[in-house]
């Protein structure tokens, strides 16, 4: 049995409820993870202390992956809003670092460059991005391309100067703290460490540091990764944890194949070369040949990804493409935020063959979608293997990711959105409207079940839902 332990990044469902789930569906595997009340929150730090408590009575285990945003700055949004001072930060960091090389674990570690939003909306960052965020991001896009294209720095700045140096000052803090995690390389503490760009574009400040801890780890000789993501990454490195010496092969299909050099929404590269990051962090081998034990299906967009939280573009399952009959799973990023309803409806108008699909995911991004929809499968795929399996548990995961990324993101989330500024009302007001979906994908999964429906972080975001089989 692999024991394995993750600090994830936050409480929200899909950083912590999601790895129970995928946990469950192999029996062969065990998973530990600090009590939820421990980790932070959209307001709330992680309790620290109480993690490292965790952490130092965990009992042996072969694999520890680590959020090193939630022991650095208590999360992932506490990581642009505290504070702390990095000495502060460096002495947290110093007794954690103590406490994981009396383990003697592999240590999987992943931490985000900090993010810089083109919006005015301050739910996750200081309070002066409203209304200079938009304004911080133009600097930051200017700097980085004044610099990369060698011309004369002409930005000129309209953010107030005691503003841009806070945020400039906690860029810098973030980023040394990020160089101090090469030496942690350095010295073995951790096996593999990877840096994460969430909401990136071509150009800006986060993209520079990326080249900077790239250009440094790679004249230290050291394997540091660069990747486009953010919440799906400790999903690909339990991935990873879970596939190791499984010699495990995928064969990726884009649904249109002459469209998988296009750029996703809030990402800086192409949904083929996402797709190839994601599998080769998982440490899986790509396979070209109709041999692959898995296959990957990708339910790319022909021109532009939609978003349906936005509705710039809403994009539709049009070709004519039919399901393997070898195992496989789908990353449906045809839409940002949401699934393809036309490809779930082709998907659902039949009963599950279990042990046919082996997982499904339309979560926020393409490299989230991508990532989640990875570990489900690989999971799924060795517990088939190992007779392991679980398939009360998978169909339970199915029916959440379907009723998560289909009913609520693609359909009933915009009523939800419509009833602000109180969105836990107006679930509540459109809690009915699941039925319909709950129905088909209890029919697809031959999986009778009840729901409840809550908002965690009281927002429209992220929605958990709790599945209970009748």
């Amino acid at each position: 049995m692999k024991k394995i332990a993750l600090i994830p990044i936050d409480n929200r469902p899909i950083c912590y409820t999601l790895i129970e789930q995928i946990s469950a569906i192999n029996e062969d595997l065990k998973i530990y993870l600090p009590e939820r009340k421990l980790l932070g929150g959209l307001y709330d730090m992680a309790d620290v202390s109480g993690i490292l408590n965790w952490l130092k009575a965990l009992p042996k285990v072969d694999y520890i992956i680590i959020s090193l945003d939630t022991v650095a700055y208590g999360g992932l949004v506490a990581s642009r809003r505290i504070p702390d001072s990095f000495d502060t930060i460096k002495s947290r960091l110093e007794e954690f670092k103590e406490a994981l090389k009396l383990i003697g674990a592999k240590v999987f570690a992943f931490s985000s460059i900090m993010r810089i939003s083109n919006n005015n909306i301050n739910e996750e960052e200081k309070e002066y991005w409203n209304p200079w965020g938009k304004r911080i991001f133009e600097y930051s896009y200017h700097q980085h391309k004044s610099r990369a294209l060698r011309q004369m720095n002409c930005v000129i700045n309209t953010v107030p100067a005691d503003i841009l140096e806070d945020y400039l000052n906690t860029r810098k803090r973030n980023f040394e703290i990020n160089r101090m995690y090469l030496d942690w390389l350095s010295e073995g503490v951790l096996d593999t460490l990877v840096y994460s760009k969430d909401d990136t574009g071509e150009y800006g400040l986060n993209v520079e540091e990326a080249q900077m801890l790239e250009a440094e780890a790679s004249s230290r000789n050291l394997n540091a990764i660069i990747k486009t993501g953010a919440d799906e990454i400790p999903l690909t490195l339990l991935a990873r944890a879970i596939a190791e010496n499984e010699n495990v092969t995928v064969k990726p299909v884009f649904v249109l194949e002459n469209s998988k050099g296009l750029i996703s929404k809030y990402e800086d590269i192409s949904a083929e070369n996402c797709v190839q990051s994601q599998l080769s962090l998982a440490g899986v081998e790509i396979a070209s040949s109709e041999n692959a034990e898995i296959t990957m299906v990708i339910n790319n967009f022909a021109t532009e990804q939609g978003d349906l939280v936005l509705g710039d573009v809403v994009n539709s399952l049009s070709a004519d493409f039919e399901l393997p009959k070898t195992p496989y799973f789908i990353a449906d990023i045809n839409n940002a935020n949401g699934a393809d309803c036309e490809l779930v409806r082709k998907i659902t108008n039949k009963k599950l063959e279990t042990g046919s699909m082996l997982g499904y995911s339309a979560y926020n991004t393409s490299a989230n979608t991508i990532g989640s929809s990875l570990c489900i499968a690989l999971n799924s795929a060795l517990a088939l293997k190992k007779g392991t399996f679980n398939k009360a548990a998978f169909k339970k995961l199915m029916a959440v990711r379907f009723l998560d990324d289909w009913a609520y993101q693609a359909n009933v989330r915009k009523a939800v959105r419509a009833g602000a500024p109180d969105f836990e009302e107006a679930l509540d007001e459109h809690i009915s409207d699941f039925q319909r979906f709950e129905e088909k994908i209890s029919e697809f999964l031959d999986f009778k079940f009840e729901c409840k429906y809550s908002l965690p972080w009281k927002r429209s975001f992220e929605i958990e839902i709790d599945v209970f089989e009748k």
